[in-house]
Formats: C-alpha cells, structure tokens, sequence
C-alpha cells in the first residue's frame, strides 16, 4: 500500500501533467493505479487532485500574496504543483500544518531544483500562520 508521502509526490505529478496539456480523463486513474494507489489512499489522492483543481483559482490568489516579488506562474511547473498542493492542504484540510510544510519540503527535495525547498518552505510557512 501507498504512502502518504507516496500519494502526495504522485498528485504532484499529475498536477505537472495537466498543467503541461495532459489528457486527463483515463490518465488520473492508469497512473494511480500504475504507482500502486489504492482503496483509501486513492481516496486520498483523488480529493487532493480534485481539490486543488478545484480551488485553484483561490489557491493562486492566496500563494500570490506571499510570493513577494513573483508571481505563480512565474513559479517553475514543479515547484507550482508543489505549492498548490501544500497550500490547498493548509487551506482546506484539518492536517496539522507541520506534516503538510515538511511533507512539501521533502517533495521539493525529490523533485525540485536544489534551492526550491527552502523557497517552499517559506511561502507555505507563510500561509500557515494566517490560516
């Protein structure tokens, strides 16, 4: 069974693919179901996928004010799907904001460039104390 940590790097990776033009109808499930994403994790992956999707709109305005001198889609793909994932989970979800900012962190230490973890860290930081 899956992660957390798992589902969240996946999400990520969707989150990617539809921003760069995927086709997203069969894909969301083929690649859950490719990493092993199953039963309540897979719950899990599609309400913080759908969520985000959902509320990005909100999410981007939100990350916007603690950007400083950027803007989101400034922001490389990557290190974009990383902090909508993590700001969606502060702003919509009961998880304990310190789980959710390290969880982010470690993501961008998989899949990021070498100076996006500290730079995620303190824009979710950020949102968290607010929120």
């Amino acid at each position: 069974m899956a992660t957390r940590h798992q589902v969240r790097n996946a999400v990520v990776s969707l989150l990617y693919a539809k921003e760069m033009g995927s086709e997203m109808n069969d894909f969301v499930s083929e690649y859950l179901e490719e990493k092993r994403i199953r039963n309540d994790q897979r719950k899990f992956a599609d309400k913080l996928f759908n969520g985000v999707c959902k509320n990005v709109n909100q999410i981007d305005n939100e990350l916007d004010k603690y950007l400083n001198e950027y803007k989101i889609s400034q922001i490389g793909t990557v290190e974009r799907a990383i902090l909508r994932l993590g700001a969606y989970e502060i702003m919509y979800e009961a998880i304990d904001k310190a789980i959710i900012i390290n969880e982010a962190i470690e993501l961008a230490k998989e899949l990021a460039g070498e100076s996006s973890p500290k730079f995620i860290n303190g824009v979710l930081d950020r949102i968290g104390k607010v929120k």
